[in-house]
C-alpha cells in the first residue's frame, strides 16, 4: 500500500467508514497476528491480543490525525496490548507460560516440517531479550521502515539504529551457537 492509499484510508477511518476499517483489517491482520505470536510465543495469547488490538483500532479510528502513519499506529497498538498482557502476567503467575510447565511454543519453530534454518532462526529470536526481539520483528519480519519502528517503540530514530545493530549482533551470536562462540573466546 502506498502513502496516498494509506492517507485516503486514514481520512476514511477518521470519518467512521466501516469499509475502510475492513480494508485495513484485510491488509494488516495477518502481519499483526504474526507479530503478536512471535512476541508472546503463545497462540492463545496472540489470538486474544489480536482481537483486543482490532477492537481498539475500531474504537479509536475516528481520533486519528491527518498524516497518521497507519502501519506504525497499528503496530503500536498491538505492542501496547502485548506489554499490558506481560505486566498482568507478571502479577498473575498462572498466565505466565515461559516455564517448562507452560504450553509448547507455537509457530514455525514448533512445526516438525519447518526447515532447519527457519527453526534455528525462530529459536534464536525467542532467546533474545524482548527489546531485541521487538526491533528485529518490526524491521526484519514486518518490513517497517526504521522511522516507523522507532515510532512504534517510542524511541528516537538514532536509538532505533543502535538497538537494531545490537539486536542483529545478538541474533548472529545466537545463530552461531556455543561451539563457535567458545572458539572465538579461546583465540
Amino acid at each position: 500500500m502506498d502513502r496516498a492509499e494509506e492517507a485516503e484510508l486514514v481520512a476514511r477511518l477518521r470519518k467512521g467508514d466501516k469499509t475502510a476499517l475492513r480494508v485495513v483489517y484485510a491488509s494488516f491482520s495477518d502481519r499483526i497476528f504474526g507479530f503478536l505470536l512471535r512476541l508472546s510465543r503463545r497462540r492463545d495469547v496472540a489470538e486474544d491480543l489480536h482481537q483486543e488490538t482490532w477492537v481498539s483500532v475500531a474504537r479509536h479510528a475516528e481520533r486519528l490525525t491527518e498524516g497518521t502513519d497507519l502501519p506504525a499506529w497499528l503496530f503500536t497498538i498491538a505492542r501496547n496490548k502485548h506489554r499490558s498482557w506481560r505486566r498482568w502476567a507478571a502479577l498473575d503467575f498462572t498466565r505466565l507460560a515461559f516455564d517448562s510447565d507452560g504450553p509448547e511454543p507455537e509457530g514455525p519453530s514448533a512445526r516438525p516440517d519447518a526447515g532447519d534454518e527457519l527453526a534455528a532462526l525462530e529459536q534464536a529470536l525467542e532467546a533474545l531479550p524482548m527489546a531485541h526481539r521487538e526491533v528485529l520483528l518490526l524491521v526484519g519480519v514486518e518490513g517497517l521502515e526504521p522511522k516507523q519502528a522507532a515510532e512504534v517503540l517510542g524511541i528516537q530514530p538514532e536509538a532505533l539504529r543502535q538497538r537494531l545493530s545490537r539486536a542483529r549482533s545478538a541474533l548472529a551470536e545466537k545463530l552461531e551457537g556455543p561451539a563457535q562462540s567458545d572458539a572465538a573466546v579461546v583465540r
